[in-house]
């Protein structure tokens, strides 16, 4: 019996036959959602589109933008931002 997590029909299962004859399932990886800003929505440029596990991997540069709010906000959010900033300082 597979474990509970792939006790579900919204995971695609491909059946596969093994080489002593016996046939096995083998279930696909979901794949994650792009990453979207916090403001508005948009889905961020620079972010990479992986499972949690991939993004590990990576070093903290390759998983964000170097900038104020890097991964969080889009760019244009983040010009508003620091417009904001700017015009009440």
């Amino acid at each position: 019996m597979p474990r509970p997590s792939l006790r579900t029909r919204s995971r695609k299962r491909r059946s596969l036959r093994m080489p002593g004859g016996s046939t096995k399932t083998h279930y696909k990886r979901e794949k994650t959602s792009v990453s979207r800003c916090s403001r508005c929505g948009q889905a961020l440029s620079g972010v990479p589109h992986s499972t949690p596990s991939e993004l590990r991997k990576l070093t903290a540069s390759q998983r964000r933008l170097e900038r104020v709010y890097g991964g969080q906000l889009c760019h244009n959010c983040v010009r508003e931002l620091l417009k904001q900033a700017v015009r009440s300082a």
